[in-house]
């Protein structure tokens, strides 16, 4: 009997090994993406940067996702779930870039990574889910990590951490809607059709926010959408082939990659309290994935 999209197929351990490949490349390259939206930032506005993605999202994945399934990708399950979770896309994107601006690369990433435990409160909330007593200790330790980072003074707050933080507010809401997608509709006819809604969306607020593009910023432009359809491909390959609670430590490895990044790109490093703030993060979010098992279990491919 064959595998239902977006559910894992059983493994041995070799295809597992090379499913934590996938992901932790994939999740390499996504960090390496990310620095060059930043670096974009400062010439470009958020609303320019993430059309850009999308659209070359979308040109490059249309070809490969018809030639392996066929015209069927254009007609998608549950359409209207589909342009929902396509605007969160758009709306998580322009939020993350806004707020990335302003503050460290590696932060941002760190405070991105609070989605999980907020995916946790809604799947108790909406979806019915139950959670031991273990997940609910990770969910607080995810907040407290996140907190140390964002450390809000409200005399000298930096509004950036609050963009990052919103931004993960509208991903655990796709990751919610993931699930209700994940056994109807294959994992990359969704991704295809994020990239649609999300450049249709776009395409309305963009001339209100564009600036002029230069020969250089086309060339990391293009590089950004080449890197982000790759780190799809990868995560929705290496997602495909392991249970996202055997996935889950290494996830995290996205952080480790934004340190280096920011290191290379923007010359900077998180602080001990941030470092601190990480680690609880890290720690805290593989508790609530096992906490949740593994076919109930975050989807982490399909992400912004």
């Amino acid at each position: 009997m064959s595998t239902p999209p977006g559910q894992y197929q059983d493994t041995d351990p070799q295809q597992t090994r090379n499913a934590i490949i996938a992901v932790v490349s994939g999740l390499s390259i996504a960090a390496f993406t990310g620095a060059l939206m930043k670096l974009l930032s400062a010439d470009l506005s958020p609303f320019q940067i993430a059309w850009f993605r999308f659209l070359g999202l979308f040109l490059i994945l249309l070809p490969i996702v018809t030639m392996k399934i066929g015209s069927s990708a254009l007609k998608p399950a549950r359409p209207g779930m589909q342009v929902i979770r396509g605007i969160t896309m758009s709306v998580a994107t322009v939020a993350f870039i806004t707020g990335a601006r302003t503050i460290d690369f590696a932060d941002a990433i760190a405070i991105l990574y609070a989605y999980p435990f907020l995916l946790t409160l809604i799947a108790v909330a909406f979806l019915g889910e139950k959670v031991r007593w273990v997940g609910w200790t990770g969910v607080i330790g995810g907040f407290f990590g996140v907190l140390l980072i964002m450390r809000p003074d409200f005399g000298n707050f930096n509004t950036g951490s609050l963009f990052v933080f919103l931004c993960a507010m509208v991903i655990s809401i796709q990751m919610a809607i993931n699930r209700k997608l994940g056994s109807l509709s294959h994992p990359l006819v969704t991704t295809l059709w994020g990239a649609i809604v999300a450049t249709v969306s776009l395409s309305v607020a963009v001339p209100f926010f564009w600036n002029p593009v230069s020969v250089d910023h086309l060339w990391l432009l293009i590089l950004m959408a080449a890197t982000g359809a790759v780190n799809q491909t990868c995560l929705v390959y290496g997602f495909g082939r392991a249970e996202a609670s055997t996935l889950a430590p290494f996830t995290y490895f996205e952080i480790v990659a934004a340190v280096i990044f920011g290191l290379l790109f923007f010359d900077t490093l998180p602080g001990w309290i941030s470092w601190f703030g990480i680690a609880l993060i890290v720690a805290s979010g593989v508790l609530v994935a096992h906490s949740l098992g593994g076919a109930k279990a975050t989807r982490r491919g399909a992400k912004f």
